[in-house]
């Protein structure tokens, strides 16, 4: 038996946090022109894992934020 629980969070920046890995997490990002951006935390952390890890934001806050809109890198995998 599998938990398949999905957890949902509004902010208003994107974020990849290192507390959100494997929580299977949709965050919806409200930005400065209330454009709603949703995406699965998991799948654009897995996809660019070595992009994030390589950041030194990402190594000393543990954790990456854009208040103006989805990087150009992540806009494939909006839901």
């Amino acid at each position: 038996m599998t938990n398949s629980t999905t957890n949902s969070i509004t902010t208003k920046r994107f974020v990849i946090r290192q507390s959100l890995i494997g929580k299977n997490t949709i965050i919806t990002f409200v930005n400065k022109n209330n454009k709603k951006v949703s995406y699965n935390h998991d799948d654009v952390y897995n996809k660019h894992k070595a992009r994030f890890d390589a950041m030194n934001c990402f190594a000393k806050y543990k954790s990456y934020t854009n208040s103006n809109n989805i990087p150009a890198f992540c806009r494939d995998l909006t839901i």
